[in-house]
């Protein structure tokens, strides 16, 4: 099984903006997680997994077809989000019952170019805002430790030479979660499969330079201080212009030509 998850990967087409940068251009979305989610998933739909059986854990699972337990974790969390599993405190994760109602899907497309990839930050810049203000408004004491806990995870990610993509995607999450809406952690999980090549695409950019890291450094911390502070206003603000800031980054890097999607969009 390993050789069969190894043998897809990301495939790039180099193109004069993207080449200075890790991972941009054309986009093949099979990494070895969405690999494992969509064979675990023809499993649930073959039956060979039914409606209340328990998933083998994710040490179990990375044996098994010898993959880490971060690539385990990630096809996990895609299933979750697609309503396919779910996790129960204690006991492990389940199959759920299938779904009365079809499932919210993106053309496959999205993925396919870094301004195609931008199209779906445009669709998170429109929420983004909304959810922070919303957890300025929810969150709890606990909820705010646990977002400065998210800060320094990234931090550390990026210590140890990681491009803290995941640790990334856990801090947005992470303030979903504070609005005490389950619907917008759920949204969140469902976008970040489309999310997560950008994102790499965004920190492996701002990685080259260390005045954008210290950017996004500040802009996350202005995020929590706005939401620690309960201040809704400021943390819807702090988060649309985080977005914002993160294109205009890829722009300057030579990754992003606005100019060309403006014009194809028109």
């Amino acid at each position: 099984m390993y050789d069969n998850l190894m043998t897809m990967s990301i495939g790039l087409v180099p193109s004069s903006a993207s080449a200075a940068v890790p991972g941009a251009g054309r986009l093949v979305a099979e990494r070895l997680s969405d690999r494992l989610a969509s064979l675990l998933a023809a499993q649930l739909e073959g039956g060979a997994l039914r409606p209340g059986d328990r998933l083998p854990t994710e040490a179990q699972l990375a044996a098994a077809h010898g993959v880490s337990r971060t690539v385990v974790r990630e096809a996990v969390h895609q299933l979750k989000s697609r309503g396919l599993l779910q996790s129960r405190q204690g006991s492990g994760v389940f199959v759920t019952l299938p779904e009365i109602n079809r499932p919210l899907a993106f053309d496959p497309s999205v993925l396919e170019s870094v301004e195609a990839v931008v199209h779906v930050v445009e669709v998170r810049r429109v929420m983004e805002g909304e959810i922070a203000a919303l957890a300025a408004q929810r969150a709890t004491r606990a909820q705010v430790a646990g977002l400065k806990r998210a800060l320094t995870a990234i931090d550390a990610a990026v210590a140890q030479g990681r491009d803290g993509v995941a640790e990334d995607l856990a801090f947005h999450r992470a303030i979903g979660e504070a609005t005490g809406n389950p619907q917008f952690s759920r949204l969140l999980g469902f976008l970040e499969q489309y999310l997560r090549e950008g994102m790499r695409i965004t920190r492996g950019n701002e990685a080259r330079r260390r005045d954008f890291m210290e950017q996004v450094r500040r802009e996350h911390r202005a995020i929590v201080d706005a939401i620690a502070a309960h201040d809704a206003a400021a943390a819807r603000r702090r988060a649309t212009e985080h977005i914002l800031q993160g294109e205009r980054r890829l722009e300057e890097g030579g990754v992003l030509h606005r100019g060309r999607t403006r014009r194809r969009a028109g």
